[in-house]
């Protein structure tokens, strides 16, 4: 089978033996697959990547000497069960999938480890247990969005945000407007995107956000609820204490005000949606105090943090990475029901002798977004 393989940051369209599926999995026949940035990083910083989840425990996945198949996003059709496999899923059942993939005595992340082969390819594996028929013939384009909406599912959902909060997402690439799609299916009233390309503040415009902001001339938190500066936090507390310490009995006031959260400040849920070294430190300098952050971007590498800044606005700082089965098959239900739109996401489709390509072109924001694979596209 064709698939694209990478060994030394090189992407090459190869042939590859055809996959057969061990017991309890299926064999798919590759409708979708898209690009996740996580993939780019792969491509780039192997080496980091692997050193990084060999730090949490997860071994044999990506190595710069070792060709790998990327692709952990894709919808595809049942072409053949494996042993054990109801018959839930026919040839030709479309289904989404969570990517883990057991394989030589282990567990491995199906696109980013070279035992477990990814979906940039004709056909892949996938566990049974793990996939998902795609419902009310929601089309492949959009079900191949699943895992990347799961991501940003678990991220909103991790951020405890109501409706009345203000959202403020800095970074509007895929994860970024991934999460807008689910702040505003969440009916969160206010969205705030912060980005330096004009296109994708546009495609944040068109996912959801009620306010796009180019940070190199406005700040994403100047229209947020909160307070920003030490000295007006200090005057305001000094301010208040005077006043309440002229009624009677201000003691149990202030307990009843507090325990029914009249005495919080009111502050924005902050989505860091980068993964550039240096966001988070800047996001702890400029949030308003009491700010929630759930930081979303992958940052490659090592980065560098204040924590005297978190101490003294006492910012919560949340780090997500991905999703539990539940979330991702909630994900495709909402995409198939219409709960959630991720269509203005996608911006191309390109065929496996198009990947290559489409790696270079996602390296400008102003051209592409998520970018889909088609197999049988040339």
């Amino acid at each position: 089978m064709k698939a694209v393989s990478c060994q030394h940051a090189t992407l090459t369209v190869v042939d590859l033996p055809e996959p057969r599926p061990a017991q309890g999995q299926l064999l798919l026949n590759v409708l979708r697959c898209g690009i996740c940035g996580s993939d780019l990083h792969a491509k780039d910083h192997t080496d980091e990547l692997a050193e990084s989840m060999a730090a949490v425990g997860v071994t044999d996945t990506v190595a710069s000497d070792r060709p790998v198949v990327f692709g952990h996003e894709f919808c595809g059709e049942v072409a053949e069960r494996g042993r054990g496999v109801g018959k839930r899923f026919r040839e030709g059942t479309p289904v989404v999938s969570f990517p883990l993939l057991r394989a030589r005595g282990g567990v491995h992340l199906t696109g980013l480890s070279a035992v477990a082969p990814g979906a940039y390819a004709e056909r892949v594996l996938a566990e049974a247990a793990l996939s998902f028929a795609v419902p009310n013939g929601l089309s492949p384009d959009i079900a191949a969005l699943t895992e990347p909406m799961a991501v940003a599912l678990h991220a909103v959902r991790r951020s405890d945000i109501t409706r009345r909060d203000t959202a403020i997402v800095i970074g509007c690439g895929p994860v970024g407007l991934a999460i807008i799609c689910h702040l505003k299916a969440r009916g969160v009233e206010r969205i705030v995107a912060s980005d330096l390309s004009p296109g994708r503040r546009e495609l944040a415009r068109r996912c959801g956000a009620t306010l796009v902001v180019d940070p190199a001339v406005d700040s994403p938190y100047a229209s947020a609820p909160g307070i920003t500066s030490g000295t007006d936090l200090y005057n305001f507390g000094v301010g208040s204490m005077e006043k309440l310490r002229r009624i009677p009995g201000w003691v149990p006031l202030y307990r009843i005000a507090d325990k029914l959260g009249g005495t919080a400040q009111k502050r924005p849920v902050i989505f860091e949606c980068v993964g550039n070294p240096g966001m988070i430190d800047s996001i702890l300098a400029a949030a308003p105090f009491n700010s929630r952050v759930v930081v979303a971007g992958v940052c490659m590498g090592t980065d560098r943090i204040r924590p005297t800044l978190a101490n003294g606005k006492e910012i919560d700082l949340r780090f997500v990475f991905a999703y539990t089965p539940l979330e991702f098959r909630d994900t495709l239900h909402m995409l198939a029901d219409g709960k959630v739109d991720a269509a203005p996401m996608i911006t191309d489709t390109v065929g496996l002798d198009g990947v290559a390509a489409a790696f270079d072109a996602l390296g400008n924001p102003e051209n592409q977004a998520k970018v889909l694979i088609n197999p049988r596209r040339s």
